[in-house]
């Protein structure tokens, strides 16, 4: 028996020996989320699989199911005045709404006609109780970033709100110049959830006017602020969700890189879709807009009664030469 003992007690000692050699030394290191680190202000974004879309709301968010999402990095709230602000005075870039309207573009019209400008949402007059559809949007010259609501306007005490009358390629320069990107639509929607599985919000199944900055009220007539904001607020104002990020909901609408086309169909079991060619975009409801870009989470305009889109599956389209006062952008690496 002493040597059956010895025997099995050798062989132990081989097979160990083999494995510790194997995989500390021979074997390749396989990262990990919890091995893996994020720049400063960012949220490392475990590698995950979810349903993308949802089947129970709009027809432009039809699903598509195991989706598979990389690990990445993710800025844990959107980008803010301050930090656009240094992006500017490094390198002087001026914002498309702050160049004239092209002659290329716009030959038809004159020259006071092309004037640097943005969108910018006005509320209707006290006491008016029906308005035309989209009458709330006004092209304002001398709306831009730094001036939100018009040349009379500025963003002094407010290098903590997010930067917003940002067009898509204002925000690709400014995510070259910090060595990010902009996220993918998949990407985006994953990291919205935080985690959760097939939930309509960020934080669970019941819409909250706590937990992000929305609308509360008849829109666009009267915003109860509920929330304790009108318009945007400082970031981080509200809790993140399960992975840390916050305002993913509400606050400002969000860019990503994806070009928009209704649905997510012929994106089932794929591993970190992309979105459309530039060539195959199209919006039915916008359908003399050409190519249009997916922007993401809503804003402090959407409400019960009009958008409602503050739900990781909600999406919309947006021109890419075209910014307005409820839209900004966060980064990924």
């Amino acid at each position: 028996m002493n040597w059956l003992f010895q025997l099995f007690y050798r062989l132990t000692l081989v097979f160990l020996s083999t494995y510790f050699i194997w995989n500390y030394h021979i074997a390749p290191i396989r990262a990990s989320p919890e091995t893996l680190s994020c720049p400063k202000n960012m949220v490392l974004i475990p590698k995950g699989t979810f349903t993308m879309g949802s089947n129970t709301h709009y027809k432009s968010e039809r699903s598509a199911v195991d989706i598979t999402v990389d690990n990445f990095c993710m800025d844990r709230h959107e980008v803010t005045n301050a930090e656009f602000r240094k992006f500017v005075e490094a390198t002087g870039y001026q914002t498309i709404a702050e160049r004239p309207l092209s002659k290329e573009q716009f030959p038809d019209l004159m020259d006071y006609q092309r004037q640097p400008g943005s969108l910018v949402f006005q509320s209707p007059s006290e006491g008016i109780q029906q308005v035309a559809y989209l009458s709330w949007w006004h092209w304002t010259v001398g709306a831009n970033w730094q001036h939100p609501y018009g040349p009379d306007s500025n963003i002094f005490g407010k290098d903590n709100y997010p930067v917003v009358h940002i067009a898509y390629d204002d925000a690709v320069a400014y995510a070259n110049w910090v060595g990010k990107s902009l996220p993918t639509e998949a990407q985006w929607e994953y990291a919205a959830r935080g985690g959760l599985k097939n939930k309509d919000f960020t934080w669970g199944e019941q819409y909250s006017a706590r937990k992000a900055n929305t609308w509360q009220g008849l829109f666009p007539f009267f915003n109860t602020k509920e929330d304790k904001y009108l318009g945007t607020a400082p970031v981080e104002c509200f809790p993140p969700n399960g992975y840390g990020l916050y305002d993913m909901t509400g606050n400002v609408w969000e860019l990503t890189s994806d070009w928009y086309r209704e649905g997510h169909s012929g994106k089932d079991h794929s591993l970190n879709p992309l979105g459309p060619g530039k060539t195959a975009s199209f919006d039915p409801i916008k359908p003399s807009e050409g190519a249009l870009h997916v922007i993401k989470g809503g804003s402090y305009l959407c409400a019960k009664n009009y958008c409602s889109r503050y739900r990781p599956a909600a999406r919309e389209s947006q021109a890419p030469d075209t910014g307005t006062t409820h839209i900004g952008f966060r980064l990924v690496n």
